[in-house]
């Protein structure tokens, strides 16, 4: 191996130790740089055939690289169901940029120079924010109508019961006024009963005076 050849490699190495120290320092250890081993639950439904249909060049060779868990994951960013990812193969010292949505593989760029696997890494994990917004903006809508639908129930619950006590409130309301109408009326009758029978009560008291004059009309009367 030549001078130049020792000096790219070298180079190369030290761009993946900077890599790797600055995707250490983005999460916790065993994450942010692990095995695809560690973190199949992120790329393992590129690599399924039951949901990405067969693929060829470097996506396939991707692929086939994450089930023999021979890359390492440097990079992931997620924007809705949009993602990109920067990962390494230390044994040829390649870097694999893939773009991906729904966990299927999109587009993959495969290059050895880590200036632009960062740059390209960099360009796909921007254009997840654009090709995600509508997508997001179509969650946070669904969440505000899917709450508000749930306002709208609770209120038309209250409404409904407010409505129900309502109705027994003016049904009872209703019935106290029958009653009271009724209770005036009985009292009116009473009084006129009431009269009757006082002036029923006077003409017998007459009566019977007037009788007891009849009954003693010939008896002398008493000496003052």
């Amino acid at each position: 191996m030549n001078y130049k050849s020792i000096c790219a490699s070298a180079l190369l190495m030290t761009g993946f130790l900077l890599a790797t120290t600055e995707a250490t320092a983005a999460g916790p250890a065993g994450n942010a740089v692990a095995d695809m081993g560690g973190r199949r639950d992120v790329l393992s439904g590129n690599t399924d055939d039951a949901q990405q249909q067969p693929a060829s060049g470097d996506i396939a060779e991707l692929q086939q690289m994450i089930r023999d868990g021979k890359v390492r994951e440097l990079r992931t960013t997620y924007n809705g169901s949009y993602g990109a990812s920067l990962l390494y193969y230390p044994d040829e010292m390649l870097y694999y940029v893939a773009m991906f949505q729904q966990k299927k593989f999109w587009r993959v760029i495969k290059t050895q120079n880590d200036a632009r696997a960062e740059s390209v890494y960099a360009d796909f994990a921007k254009s997840t924010i654009q090709l995600s917004d509508t997508e997001l903006r179509r969650v946070k809508l669904e969440a505000e109508k899917s709450y508000a639908d749930r306002l709208i129930a609770t209120q038309q619950n209250r409404a409904s019961r407010l409505q129900a006590d309502l109705d027994v409130a003016r049904a009872q309301q209703s019935q106290v006024a029958d009653r009271q109408q009724q209770q005036q009326e009985a009292i009116r009758e009473l009084r006129n009963e009431q009269a009757a029978a006082q002036a029923q009560l006077r003409a017998l008291q007459a009566r019977v005076q007037d009788l007891q004059k009849q009954q003693e009309g010939d008896l002398p009367t008493p000496a003052k």
